[in-house]
């Protein structure tokens, strides 16, 4: 079962928001220093995995943002 990438990111970006809280709490160095080499190579691995998708778009530069349309002349 392949998971999305989005839950990669989501859980890295957990991961490494639960490293600043725990520095804010002041939990024992030793976990804080396990937990932030954890979040390192997940955030390596989401790198890897976000560059790798075969994602593929019919987008074009022309089209540019979908959400402020730009008239052509």
């Amino acid at each position: 079962m392949k998971l999305p990438i989005s839950l990669y990111v989501l859980t890295t970006s957990l991961l490494l928001v639960a490293v600043v809280i725990m520095v804010g709490i002041e939990v024992p160095f030793k976990w804080i220093f396990i937990t932030t080499i954890f979040g390192q190579a997940l955030l390596v691995y989401m790198v890897y995995r976000v560059l790798k998708d075969e994602y593929a778009t019919t987008k074009t530069f022309d089209n540019f943002y979908e959400d402020y349309p730009i008239e052509r002349k």
